[in-house]
């Protein structure tokens, strides 16, 4: 089924319905559990130093990263959740008037960010599967094109790129032109669609991977998201780094979360095996849910987001009147299965 996704409307914030109490805010993809208790108890003993500034340029953090994904420390750079990195790289990389590609509708943070560093967005609109178009980016790059974006798996769809079409866009863009590969949602992804980044990162000089900590680690109130590539790329945006701008809390929290893996993967598949349940349940009812292999689901409008809000649900609107929302959470997944049912028709009578 052919579905037509909405350009981004102006970045917004939670939005509540002024009529609607709202019940279930589901508009920032958020982790419906709270840390698990091994992390708030680490969370909480970091807490008992917090008269004490954080290292002045964080070390510690970007080490226990690398080691993790097995990269060198200096391809690590660290920040203030995914946001707060690709902000530092559109200062570093990119400069006023310059511009960056990216499909649309898409990650909320990138116009914002674009409109603050001065730099042009070029949105290319998704295929009719919510797919990024790859050969309509290629051709969307020109002399001005500072930054490129790509998300895997892409906000607001949750679609997938093959490993072998983003590998053979990645050898098309022009060398000059850093590539974000947005993966803030990979830890949701299927075994098959999973792949080692670090043979890419050394064949492209030009790529720079974005990770958080905020989705699947549940750790979004900390902010804690880093970018991985080549060393060279690294140190420009590490140029950037907010002193004290990482928290002994943040360190902690990821050390914790690394040592308690197995309970996180437990989570993660309770959330995408909920997500599949879900998206079967609306598709049964006529909705063109695509296959999303993140946290969230994209809903197709019109008339989504008014049906949310009238049952006090908050999700992320689109022009079009459709929506994403956060999944995992049972009660409210069945409040959206609740408001996305057709009212029963009236029985007819014949005369």
């Amino acid at each position: 089924m052919s579905v037509r996704f909405a350009e981004n409307t102006r970045p917004s914030r939670r939005q509540h319905s002024t009529r609607v109490p709202t019940r279930f805010d589901l508009s920032l993809s958020e982790n419906p559990f709270p840390p698990l208790p091994s992390v708030r108890y680490a969370i909480q003993q970091a807490a008992a130093q917090a008269n004490r500034y954080p290292e002045f340029v964080p070390r510690r953090l970007p080490t226990l990263i690398a080691q993790r994904l097995g990269v060198r420390a200096d391809q690590v750079v660290v920040g203030a959740g995914a946001t707060g990195v690709a902000m530092q790289i559109l200062q570093t990389l990119a400069t006023p008037g310059s511009r960056m590609v990216h499909g649309t509708p898409t990650f909320d943070g990138y116009p914002i960010i674009a409109e603050m560093t001065g730099v042009h967005t070029v949105p290319v609109p998704l295929d009719s599967h919510g797919d990024h178009d790859l050969p309509a980016m290629l051709r969307a790059i020109d002399t001005r094109t500072a930054l490129v974006v790509v998300c895997r798996p892409h906000n607001p769809t949750g679609t997938v790129i093959p490993a072998h079409e983003l590998i053979a866009f990645l050898s098309e863009v022009p060398a000059r032109v850093p590539v974000i590969l947005d993966e803030a949602y990979v830890e949701f992804l299927g075994a098959a669609d999973c792949f080692d980044l670090r043979p890419l990162i050394a064949r492209h000089a030009n790529l720079l991977v974005l990770r958080t900590f905020s989705k699947a680690y549940g750790l979004a109130g900390l902010r804690i998201g880093y970018a991985l590539g080549r060393s060279e790329l690294i140190a420009r945006v590490h140029r950037l780094q907010l002193p004290f701008g990482v928290s002994t809390a943040a360190v902690a929290a990821v050390a914790a979360s690394y040592a308690a893996e197995s309970e996180l993967i437990t989570r993660t598949r309770r959330i995408t095996e909920q997500r599949d349940v879900v998206r079967a349940e609306l598709r049964a009812r006529g909705i063109a849910v695509p296959e999303s292999q993140a946290n969230f689901l994209y809903l197709p409008g019109p008339g989504v987001t008014t049906a949310l809000r009238r049952a006090g649900i908050a999700g992320k609107s689109y022009a079009d009147g459709s929506a994403r929302v956060a999944v995992g959470d049972p009660a409210a997944d069945r409040a959206v299965l609740r408001a996305l049912t057709p009212a029963p028709r009236p029985p007819s009578h014949s005369g």
